[in-house]
């Protein structure tokens, strides 16, 4: 057998995972062909930009997130979650789920192809909800790579967290407009955003407002020291609306109506997220495979000891499972739309189920990597120590199992 690098073996997992039970027609369609095409520039060219920001301290910043969109519009895989116009792809839902995947296979991956947080869900939001004129100001920057967006939703205590009833930005309307006052922290994304979708409480309900990076009133604080640094420019941050003043034109929908836009995006993001999550846990599972062949204790290679066939078992248990949840729910958004119930019902299953797949899979990987695996020479730490967010983000899997058991409890939907 010809030897590889560890590289390169991690690397083409990907195209070995995702082709697995491919039937001979199904190798040959374009979506498979892009998935082929997404494999291999993620191999070619973002595991070793990952390995230079894990390992060699390099810093994700705009120049370089900027660098390798550009390679990949060169490659012809950007924009999987963009519209043709803005440079995109022009993917449904069940297409992205596997392109999404093969991203995934490098913490940087997704970011490279314009499919990470919280530019994913604000690509759709704004798709979807925004005018002819946000549109061009808006979405078409955001959708071809060109700046980034945040969105201020959670706010310090006693704010809205997980319970967006608790909102506690105000919005004044004015005769030229409105004025937004109030704080929030864990804005994804805002430190060098170009704008910040901002969910502020009128007298109507909560609205969305659009506001820019150059608004007075909109002050970007301090970035949050949390675990998850490596895989996107902008932080997480602590953000402070004080007297912002935005014109009726910032309004993004209707007033009183930022709850419902809320949904547009949830659906859709939260099974992103686990697209992009997938990808890292097989590339995990494949390079804990490579070691456990290669690794010898107790006078034979750690792969042939039945402790850890059950442990590598469990985790192809776990990915085919999650991969499964994820189509299901990609197929329903596509047939019944992103906000129908039983979209927000199975990809809250999903969510929950595969961020917590995706932990068990990294954890093992850890374990099965002995002391190697709590090194970041060898990349399972660090994917580790990423993805422990992914568990709170977009909802955290005990508001999830919440949501869930009160829809099963209302009876046969």
């Amino acid at each position: 057998m010809v030897a590889r690098t560890l590289l390169d073996r991690s690397a083409l997992t990907i195209v070995r995972s995702i082709g697995t039970n491919r039937t001979d027609t199904e190798r040959m369609t374009p979506v498979t062909e892009l998935v082929d095409k997404t494999s291999e520039f993620v191999r070619e060219h973002v595991i070793p930009i990952e390995r230079e920001i894990v390992v060699g301290g390099r810093v994700m910043d705009d120049a370089l997130r900027l660098d390798l969109q550009k390679k990949a519009k060169e490659a012809g895989v950007f924009g999987p979650l963009s519209a043709p116009e803005y440079g995109g792809l022009g993917l449904d839902t069940r297409a992205q789920a596997q392109v999404l995947e093969a991203a995934g296979a490098s913490l940087i991956g997704p970011l490279a192809v314009n499919a990470w947080a919280p530019d994913d869900g604000n690509i759709h939001l704004l798709a979807h909800v925004a005018d002819a004129e946000q549109r061009e100001r808006y979405l078409a920057p955001l959708a071809s790579g060109e700046v980034r967006s945040a969105i201020a939703m959670t706010e310090p205590a006693p704010g809205a967290g997980s319970d967006p009833r608790m909102l506690r930005t105000v919005a004044e309307e004015t005769d030229a407009g409105w004025i937004i006052n109030g704080a929030k922290h864990f804005t994804t994304g805002a430190q060098g955003a170009a704008f910040v979708i901002c969910v502020a409480r009128t007298p109507d309900g909560p609205t969305m407002f659009l506001v820019d990076r150059d608004n007075p009133g909109l002050r970007v604080g301090r970035r949050m020291p949390t675990l998850d640094h490596s895989s996107a420019p902008g932080g997480h941050c602590e953000v402070e609306f004080a007297d912002c003043e935005v014109p009726d034109s910032a309004v993004l929908g209707t007033v009183g109506h930022g709850l419902e836009l809320a949904a547009v995006r949830l659906a859709p993001s939260r099974l992103t997220f686990c697209m992009n999550w997938l990808g890292l846990a097989v590339r995990a599972q494949q390079l804990t495979v490579d070691h456990v062949v290669r690794r010898t204790a107790f006078g034979a290679p750690i792969a042939e000891h039945g402790l850890a066939q059950g442990l590598i078992a469990d985790s192809e248990i776990d990915i085919a499972a999650a991969r499964g949840l994820i189509r299901t729910a990609a197929t329903t958004i596509d047939t019944e739309g992103a906000v129908s119930a039983q979209a927000r019902h199975e990809t809250s299953i999903a969510k929950t189920f595969v961020s917590e797949a995706v932990w068990r899979v990294l954890d093992r990987a850890v374990q099965l990597h002995g002391g190697l695996g709590v090194c970041e020479d060898h990349l399972v730490a660090r994917f580790l120590v990423e993805a422990r967010a992914f568990r709170i983000y977009e909802g955290p899997s005990e508001v999830l199992r919440w949501s869930i058991a009160r829809r099963a409890l209302r009876g046969p939907r």
